[in-house]
């Protein structure tokens, strides 16, 4: 049962708000499929024919990154830990800009030629290990991107005030239809030319309300109502309450993989028109991954506080617990924004939210989907694949991921916070790939003995998933779970490398 179905819930979106969301999801699918026509191999399908510039790569980047279930799991951390959420947008913030400083991981990656990071292990270790990492990379992707849908369409029933549970699976029906639809015709196109317009929506959107949010509660009162609700930990990550020093080091891991290690940034790296277009990509994008993370914190500041000052809306947000308690903070922004901000903005706001999901799942389809092909079907086949059937078989998964979409948002509950989510089952493939490809791009003693045992320790993460902790009674935080399988796959990989000679098909 819905823990706040007992609630009468408002909302200020009305008839001009649904105009205003409907002209946008037209314009975004239009040109969407516009982009078809400049759609001749599968270089320009994956890579746009690798002629992106910065301004281009810089907006996309951010687009991509600034999706809406960042806005949902940001805002969730923001309502749940108040001020001290904001230590993971300063940390992401510094490693996208060492990054695009220096190059790290991704200007190598690019001179490499590889459209793909399991491309590079073929390079670097032999097939076996692309076919393997391939894998892993799409199992992890996927299984990351499996509560997108959901929070989504959470946001959007939530704001329109639309409390029936069969409105949520048409809302998430209808979104996955319209991204698929458009981006399986238009591939990397389709995702560049929508994530521009998109980025502009979203940023209007994005400022338009933080403005609004900050006049209509006051930075004074936003500040105090944290501290009346959360205490110092609301502001101190390492006080007793909050996180904790083992959570920060995990966000300073997260901060390198976002930027560095996770498919859809290697993209922009692969699809830049040259290694320094790489690093201003990467530099420029580092404001971006502050924003995405602090506007929607701001957001989840103020739910909390509007939220928290009324005694019956306060009970059933601030106190949840038991099944559903994580969706109940997870919907707590929307539920505030909805009956603060006035009609006509509200509309704006849904529509740029709309745009930053549908960026994002674009992006995510075409990154995993074009693992699939190139790295596991293509080697498996001896490379014998045309172009016209690689285009088809990267559509065909993309179709399949949207069944999973469906599938398992309706069914996984939640036994961390989203953003945590996201964490774990994105460290079953990079907690091997930050050994593999670090080591390989930078080690010549690396071997794939080594890529083969850290791939393996990645799984170790998912036993820091709540429903998984709760089944086998395990008492450790996710985050150390997290942590343990990074340092035993680092582990592996050296041994594994030290101990096996050159093989054939390794460089080094």
């Amino acid at each position: 049962m819905d823990p706040l179905a007992h609630l009468n819930l408002s909302t200020n979106f009305g008839a001009v708000d649904w105009v205003i969301v409907i002209l946008f999801l037209v314009a975004s699918t239009v040109a969407g499929l516009y982009a078809q026509r400049f759609i001749r191999t599968m270089s320009d399908y994956v890579v746009a024919d690798r002629a992106v510039q910065a301004y281009l790569g810089v907006a996309t980047i951010i687009a991509t990154e600034m999706g809406l279930v960042t806005v949902m799991y940001s805002a969730q951390k923001g309502f749940t830990l108040g001020f001290a959420a904001f230590h993971i947008a300063l940390i992401a913030c510094i490693m996208a800009l060492i990054v695009g400083r220096t190059g790290f991981i991704v200007v190598p990656l690019r001179r490499s030629g590889a459209m793909t990071i399991p491309e590079y292990y073929e390079q670097r270790y032999g097939r076996g290990v692309r076919v393997l990492g391939g894998l892993i990379l799409a199992f992890s992707g996927i299984l990351n991107m499996g509560m997108f849908l959901k929070a989504d369409s959470l946001f959007v029933t939530a704001v329109m005030g639309i409390a029936d549970p069969t409105a949520l699976k048409l809302a998430m029906t209808i979104m996955l239809a319209l991204v698929l639809l458009y981006t399986c015709l238009g591939g990397m196109m389709a995702v560049l030319v929508t994530d521009y317009l998109q980025f502009v929506v979203m940023g209007f959107s994005l400022v338009v309300v933080s403005v609004f949010l900050m006049l209509r509660l006051g930075w004074g009162d936003v500040v105090s109502g944290v501290e009346n609700l959360l205490g110092p930990a609301g502001f101190n990550p390492l006080h007793e309450g909050s996180v904790g020093p083992t959570y920060v080091l995990w966000m300073c891991v997260l901060g390198l993989v976002s930027c560095g290690l996770w498919q859809t940034s290697a993209l922009r790296a692969s699809a830049a028109a040259d290694e320094e277009v790489v690093k201003k990509t990467f530099s420029w994008g580092a404001v971006g991954f502050l924003i995405r993370f602090l506007v929607p914190y701001f957001w989840g500041l103020c739910a909390l506080v509007y939220l928290g000052s009324q005694p019956a809306l306060r009970d059933a947000f601030l106190h949840a617990t038991g099944p559903g308690a994580q969706e109940v903070s997870l919907r707590a922004m929307p539920i505030a924004l909805a009956q603060l901000v006035p009609a006509g903005l509200i509309g704006i706001l849904t529509a740029g939210m709309l745009a930053a999901a549908m960026s994002t799942y674009n992006t995510y389809l075409h990154a995993w989907s074009a693992v699939l092909t190139q790295d596991v079907l293509a080697p498996l086949l001896g490379d014998k694949l045309t172009e016209r059937g690689r285009i088809r078989f990267t559509q065909a998964f993309m179709v399949a991921q949207g069944i999973f979409l469906l599938v398992w948002g309706l069914w996984y509950q939640l036994g961390e916070d989203l953003w945590d989510y996201m964490a774990l089952t994105g460290a079953v493939y990079f907690c091997g790939a930050i050994a593999t490809l670090v080591g390989g791009l930078y080690w010549r003693g690396a071997r794939k003995a080594g890529a083969y045992g850290s791939f393996a320790c990645g799984f170790l993460a998912l036993l820091g998933l709540g429903p998984v902790k709760d089944r086998l009674g395990i008492t450790w935080s996710g985050e150390a779970i997290g942590l343990f399988a990074l340092g035993m796959a680092i582990v592996v990989f050296v041994v594994g490398s030290v101990l096996t000679p050159r093989q054939p098909g390794e460089e080094g």
